[in-house]
């Protein structure tokens, strides 16, 4: 094992070999969302999503979504920057949030957005392209990467914690 900002590395590495096992991983992980969210339900989680331009990040995100109840259209925040949803949890409200950063030129233009605020809201945000944001983002608590296989549907997925409340999050879903 090796040190990531003082834990031990927590990971999950999947091969998804089509579109439903991604959506299976994803659904896997919001089932870890949402035990997190009940235990804390002022919690909040950053996530980061990583990979080259077609490799799944929104399909992975759609699924993540709507596995956590939202019924909705799950859109890419490509233009908008960010997609809000409100999400439910034994009646109790808690925001997703799902950032796009691809089209950013400058760091600036993040704080100039003024989304800071939604990383301190119940629940989750999860960034496309965060190094479009320079190191203006607050900490990460999950890495998630995703490289293209050669079929259209094939991904390989790794989870990776970058803190300690990420690294629950792994070992629970790992369970």
């Amino acid at each position: 094992m090796t040190q990531i900002q003082g834990i031990s590395e927590v990971s999950l590495q999947r091969d998804c070999m089509q579109e439903a096992d991604t959506a299976s991983l994803a659904k896997q992980l919001a089932g870890s969302f949402e035990q997190y969210i009940e235990q804390n339900p002022s919690g909040h989680i950053n996530i980061s999503l990583v990979g080259d331009l077609g490799a799944g990040k929104t399909t992975f995100t759609r699924h993540l979504i709507q596995s956590m109840g939202f019924a909705g259209k799950v859109k890419s925040p490509t233009y908008t920057l960010c997609e809000p949803y409100s999400l439910t949890l034994n009646q109790k409200t808690y925001s997703g949030h799902h950032f796009d950063l691809y089209r950013m030129r400058d760091p600036l233009e993040w704080q100039e957005a003024g989304f800071v605020e939604l990383f301190d809201t119940p629940g989750f945000c999860i960034i496309e392209w965060p190094e479009k944001a320079g190191g203006t983002l607050p900490a990460f608590d999950i890495q998630i990467e995703m490289l293209a296989g050669a079929d259209e549907n094939e991904r390989s997925i790794r989870i990776s914690a970058l803190s300690t409340l990420g690294a629950n999050i792994i070992q629970t879903m790992a369970r």
